[in-house]
């Protein structure tokens, strides 16, 4: 086991992200009961940080605690799915009208250097390199609107849709559509052009959301994902 190497803090914090990245790639199913005896053994991690993280998952809407009955992967739910974007998407445009205001030089350096690594993962096909840069983005740019009630609002409802946002089972015309959109909210951002980026980002967040409906729909199908 890992106990040994990492301090307790650290094994907790290494056992949330990895259960979390199982949850949201799919590789534990909506529904699927979490054995603490097995995760350990796969983890390699004893109980207590294993408790810590199911805990933490909890709180972000990816693990359901029922009395006496143990934690298993939360279930997502159309209506739960549809209000959490509808709230998303009128946060990340104003987030996106912020940005062109307040965001320093730095600030725009990053979002557009996390813009080319997520090229390059979409012209390879890494699909889970092209989700990491593309949260990161979306992330970037909330923090840079300057507005941090906004930034802690938007990080806690994203947390709860984040898997539903990987396994929506999309096309790849959709994959290359949402890159061809992505383009357009660089430009729009470098620019400083706060009513289009607002344009831009809802109407970005809105196909989203209805790609992602229809794979929650339908299942949710984990052989592909793209944002």
């Amino acid at each position: 086991m890992n106990d040994i190497a990492l301090s307790p803090r650290l094994l907790h914090e290494d056992a949330t992200e990895r259960l979390r990245d199982m949850i949201v790639h799919g590789e534990l199913a909506s529904g699927a009961k979490l054995v603490e005896r097995v995760l350990c053994e796969r983890l390699g991690v004893s109980r207590t940080p294993l408790r810590e993280a199911i805990k933490r998952l909890a709180s972000e809407g990816l693990v359901a605690l029922q009395p006496n009955r143990g934690a298993s992967v939360a279930r997502l739910t159309l209506a739960a799915v549809r209000e959490t974007f509808e709230v998303m998407g009128a946060l990340e445009a104003l987030a996106g009208q912020l940005a062109c205001r307040n965001s320093t030089d730095a600030q725009l350096a990053e979002i557009r250097a996390l813009h080319f690594e997520m090229l390059a993962c979409h012209a390879r096909g890494d699909l889970a390199g092209y989700f990491r840069c593309n949260q990161a983005i979306h992330l970037a740019i909330v923090a840079a609107s300057g507005n941090a009630t906004l930034a802690a609002t938007y990080r806690t409802l994203n947390a709860h849709v984040r898997r539903a946002r990987y396994l929506a089972n999309l096309s790849r015309g959709r994959w290359d559509q949402a890159v061809a959109e992505h383009e357009e909210i660089l430009a729009a951002l470098v620019a400083r052009d706060g009513a289009r980026l607002q344009r831009l980002l809802s109407e970005h967040l809105g196909a989203k959301m209805t790609a992602v409906l229809a794979a929650v729909d339908t299942g949710g199908a984990n052989d592909g994902a793209y944002d």
